[in-house]
């Protein structure tokens, strides 16, 4: 799995614009700048799941943008997905940015089935802060969505036609630290509306139908005056994916299970917002019978950086 990984990783680097991006938020992370939390797609959020904060700004006006780079070894079917984001974030309430995420294809006969990368749109609004009222136990509640255009899956439809797909959500947050002070919780739950199927690397599914998510995690105070954080989400998929003809099998039968991850984010002082994170994703095996369909997505690698302005 690990040549695999670095294999991946090295054709990821391979693409110019996506390394000029690397480097210069890596260079910022030397000089001590940092990130917000930003997800995968570009949201504030755990790895793969939007939290119900939003990015950093002023009572009033704009704040400073937040970036991200992540990357995602899907294995040698669905081969490696690079992301890249900025957040913005308005009146301490609301947030919207764009995410740019491309593909290195993998090595496995079923390779050609992902295409190019995609666009991701996303925004939230924060409704109710946490502890509202004074009230300890209120979570905080957001409200979001998040648009995917450009998804050329195979599955998607004939000839690898572009389609669109998306998100929208609620979801509540709460840091829970009267258990432990040493030791905060986090505990996140949400639902969210999606027609797209693994975050559209699926491609569309046939409807567009609920499917809930959550994830916990706790947070340490590591060397330094670090902060380590051990989390772990869930996120259910629609079950089905929008096949044709050209991906061998009947429309819709195409199996998604319920996608799992465990991540470590890692920050390094708290006078920076810089955040590192590693994961392992537990997204698909086997999809369909008759034909076989491995996608061989059961235990991938990412990682993850973020930096606040």
């Amino acid at each position: 799995m690990r040549n695999r990984v670095f294999a991946s990783l090295s054709s990821v680097f391979a693409s110019r614009w996506t390394a000029a991006v690397v480097s210069a938020a890596l260079l910022i992370a030397a000089r001590g700048a940092s990130a917000q939390s930003l997800g995968y797609e570009g949201p504030t959020g755990v790895f793969v799941t939007p939290l119900a904060a939003t990015a950093a700004s002023p009572a009033k006006g704009f704040g400073k943008p937040s970036i991200s780079y992540h990357v995602l070894a899907g294995g040698p079917v669905i081969g490696t997905w690079n992301t890249v984001s900025i957040t913005e974030g308005v009146a301490k309430r609301i947030e919207f940015g764009y995410t740019r995420e491309d593909h290195a294809a993998g090595d496995n006969s079923l390779s050609f089935l992902w295409r190019s990368g995609l666009n991701i749109f996303h925004g939230k609004v924060n409704v109710v802060s946490e502890n509202a009222g004074k009230t300890k136990w209120v979570p905080a509640i957001s409200v979001g969505g998040i648009a995917r255009t450009n998804d050329t899956n195979v599955y998607d439809g004939q000839n690898g036609q572009s389609k669109t797909n998306g998100d929208i959500y609620v979801v509540a947050t709460k840091v829970i630290t009267q258990i432990n002070k040493k030791v905060p919780v986090l505990v996140n739950a949400g639902v969210r509306g999606t027609n797209a199927s693994l975050w559209g690397l699926g491609g569309n599914a046939p409807d567009f139908s609920a499917r809930a998510f959550g994830a916990v995690a706790f947070v340490f105070t590591g060397p330094g005056k670090s902060t380590i954080i051990l989390a772990s989400e869930a996120a259910q998929q629609p079950q089905r994916i929008k096949a044709t003809s050209s991906a061998g099998v009947s429309s819709g039968v195409l199996d998604i299970p319920t996608s799992i991850d465990y991540a470590v984010r890692f920050v390094p002082s708290p006078k920076h917002k810089l955040n590192i994170d590693f994961g392992i994703l537990q997204a698909a095996g086997i999809i369909n019978s008759n034909p076989v369909i491995n996608l061989k997505a059961r235990a991938r690698a990412a990682f993850g950086i973020s930096y606040g302005f």
